[in-house]
């Protein structure tokens, strides 16, 4: 197993002007370091790239940024919606997915889906598929990945699955979106060359069934790859400790293992999909700083997104798995989250959330 490390890179050419060939580049000029275990390698890769800056109180080199996002107009009259404590989630397999489906959400992950551009240097993945004809993407989400990669290949017909139907009314011709749950059966008739899956940490009770699904869904040589973060955050130092924030981790993943759902799945990708019978499996290293405190532009501009994505998904991440598996009520959860937001915009607080985007290849004999 090979574990590669990309945030040494520099800013790669847009994959949107390289034409198909940009699947098989990976982040252009981007340093690789091969170490042994996955476990040590995260950390060892954080104190790498995040050094922390005792000069720049006022971002200097954000040079005025603002977040961006791009949410997309929806069909409004697709929705079935749960409503619950102020928020809304899927009707379809109701209460699996613990994070809602409304307008605060669907614009959180348009900001997040940037996040990962800025991430992976403008790729959509780093396995290296050439002339993709069928691809999957589960948990699409929004559909942003979905959506971008259509556009970008537009020879490929494009499928992406979701308990929820939050996707545009309007998208390329080559992508289309169904309601799947990935944990049931798989019984699409063709076989893919791509599957991808960003962000579902939150997501499976047995990613291992959904992982040996996707193998089986796969052309021999086909790739599943994997974007996700570790959970739970952690700090260069120890300026996490006895936090508001570290509080929070705590017990909201306590309260989704209690719910069936454990969030820390993503730390083993590259197990389970060796597992599942993938070969040449790769695990790519990134971080995501909790805001600005880091040394550097490109680490500043990832902490400054973190930092909004983290803003706009404390009630998000929060609410259901809380008061479903905590007991906590809707005001005692606003209480918390309060509390966690000045920590997350605090710069003394040297935090950061580890990020892997692993893949791996079916065998083709």
């Amino acid at each position: 197993m090979a574990i590669e490390d990309h945030q040494k890179g520099e800013s790669s050419t847009s994959a949107e002007s390289r034409g198909d060939h940009a699947m098989a580049d990976g982040p252009a000029n981007a340093g690789s370091l091969f170490s042994g275990t996955s476990g040590s390698s995260v950390e060892e890769s954080a104190l790498q790239h995040l050094n922390i800056d005792y000069t720049d109180d006022h971002d200097s080199a954000m040079g005025g940024m603002t977040v961006q996002t791009s949410t997309m107009s929806v069909d409004s009259s697709i929705y079935n919606y749960v409503h619950e404590n102020g928020r809304t989630y899927h009707k379809y397999k109701e209460g699996k997915y613990m994070l809602p489906n409304d307008a605060l959400e669907i614009d959180r992950l348009e900001l997040q889906h940037q996040l990962w551009l800025i991430t992976l240097y403008d790729e959509l993945t780093l396995a290296q598929v050439k002339n993709p004809q069928n691809v999957l993407d589960i948990g699409t989400g929004t559909g942003g990945w979905a959506i971008e990669f259509a556009n970008r290949f537009p020879s490929a017909v494009v499928i992406g699955s979701d308990l929820s139907p939050i996707q545009p009314k309007y998208v390329p011709p080559n992508c289309h979106f169904e309601i799947d749950d990935a944990e049931d059966e798989w019984t699409y008739s063709q076989k893919f060359d791509l599957i991808h899956g960003r962000a579902l940490v939150t997501c499976f009770k047995d990613p291992a069934a959904v992982i040996a699904s996707a193998f089986n869904s796969l052309v021999p040589g086909g790739y599943l790859e994997l974007q996700d973060v570790i959970l739970p955050m952690r700090a260069i130092d120890d300026t996490l400790t006895g936090t508001a924030l570290e509080h929070w981790l705590t017990i909201t993943i306590d309260a989704a293992a209690m719910l069936g759902r454990s969030w820390k799945h993503s730390g083993d990708y590259v197990r389970l999909l060796e597992e599942a019978g993938f070969v040449d499996v790769v695990e790519n290293h990134f971080q995501w700083p909790m805001s600005t405190w880091p040394k550097g532009e490109r680490m500043k501009v990832l902490g400054r997104y973190w930092q909004e994505d983290m803003l706009r998904g404390l009630e998000s991440l929060s609410m259901a798995v809380l008061t479903r598996g905590a007991g906590f009520t809707k005001e005692k959860v606003l209480e918390l989250t309060a509390e966690v937001r000045k920590d997350v915009v605090n710069k003394n607080i040297h935090a950061y959330i580890p990020v892997v985007v692993v893949y791996g290849r079916k065998p083709t004999e």
